[in-house]
């Protein structure tokens, strides 16, 4: 068989082109896997945006250096398997390369899990490099794949900026900005901040997803991006960055005298990046999920944290998924064209925020 993988130039992400490599034997310890459902989200636009500050580009690597693979989020099924302890047929949730078939190096095998390690992979964050076997995993059902692999990444993401806000007693700030409203990472971190008493959460959006994040009623007010000076400018409040707009973020600091805390999160304006230096007021600060998770885990305990996060994904994506008014339409798409269409579309800003895109390439 032959391995068909996405690449995009690292120096200019709207460049594409695919790599195709011919399977090679498998070696003691090694599964190779169909990855059969991924999807694609302005977070996976965030992944390429940052693939060289935050190490994304080094979990699949190409042969050309000048290329990169980005990650996705979603299913695989072991179609070979040179390990005895797991296999052929068994389905894994994580993280993949955007490609038709992936290997991976199975090891520190439990019930629920497995850890890839891949010597390259070594050095990167452990929560990527952990997959979740789906026959033990609570999360699991097999009728909402897609909404699993499009959001599960995500609401965890948002569940710990809402927890690491909630930790920092939200910096003595009572009002949330979140910027790219209309991004499900944004709107699931609004969803779990609309839970807690005090706060005014803020949408900040494009005049074209206004109505959409309306529509949610998971933000008290939504505001177009030139609508700033309608907030007053010693409003007591904390910057949640899910664009990474260099022009927005030096509004904020600039209009906002009483910014507690600048939380930079993603990087959906990709024609719009940059550094924060020389801002007035608190230096943006990079947020980090898997820190959080860490942290948590020492807290609570993985048990604790895992019962959490499982009850608030639950409650979520009841209500994302809820007939009488969804938040979220999936789109099924098959092919290598419908892939690169789609990527190209996301990295414009043009998907539909009602829409969620899942992928397999066959």
């Amino acid at each position: 068989m032959t391995t068909h993988t996405l690449l995009v130039r690292k120096t200019a992400l709207p460049e594409t082109r695919w790599q195709q490599q011919d399977d090679a034997p498998l070696t003691p310890g090694l599964i190779r896997l169909h990855v059969h459902l991924f999807s694609l989200t302005a977070n996976n636009i965030t992944y390429a945006a940052m693939g060289e500050a935050m190490d994304y580009w080094r979990f699949f690597p190409s042969k050309d250096p000048a290329w990169g693979v980005i990650p996705v989020w979603g299913f695989a099924t072991i179609i070979e398997s040179a390990n005895p302890a797991l296999r052929v047929g068994e389905k894994l949730y994580g993280y993949w390369p955007m490609a038709n078939q992936a290997v991976l190096q199975a090891d520190q095998i439990t019930p629920g899990s497995l850890v890839d390690a891949a010597t390259h992979r070594a050095s990167l964050h452990p929560v990527y490099n952990q997959y979740t076997r789906c026959d033990h995993d609570p999360f699991y059902t097999a009728d909402s794949e897609s909404v699993q692999a499009l959001l599960r990444p995500l609401f965890t993401t948002s569940w710990l900026i809402d927890d690491f806000l909630a930790d920092n007693a939200c910096f003595g700030a009572d009002t949330l900005l979140l910027s790219s409203a209309s991004s499900k990472t944004a709107y699931g971190t609004a969803f779990q901040l609309a839970q807690r008493e005090g706060l005014h959460v803020v949408g900040l959006t494009s005049a074209g997803n206004r109505a959409f994040c309306e529509s949610l009623d998971c933000y008290d007010r939504v505001l177009s991006y030139d609508e700033l000076d309608a907030l007053p400018a010693d409003t007591a409040c904390v910057y949640v960055d899910f664009a990474g707009s260099t022009t927005l973020r030096r509004q904020i600091h600039t209009r906002f005298t009483a910014l507690r805390y600048s939380c930079a999160i993603g990087a959906t304006h990709v024609s719009d990046l940059g550094g924060g230096k020389g801002l007035p007021g608190p230096a943006p600060t990079l947020f980090f999920a898997p820190a959080q998770i860490k942290k948590r885990r020492t807290d609570w305990g993985g048990a604790v944290l895992g019962q959490r996060l499982l009850a608030d994904w639950q409650r979520f994506t009841a209500r994302v998924s809820d007939p009488a008014q969804p938040w979220l339409q999936v789109r099924s798409h098959a092919g290598e064209e419908a892939l690169v269409a789609a990527y190209g579309e996301m990295l414009q800003g043009r998907s539909d925020p009602r829409e969620g895109n899942v992928f397999s390439l066959g």
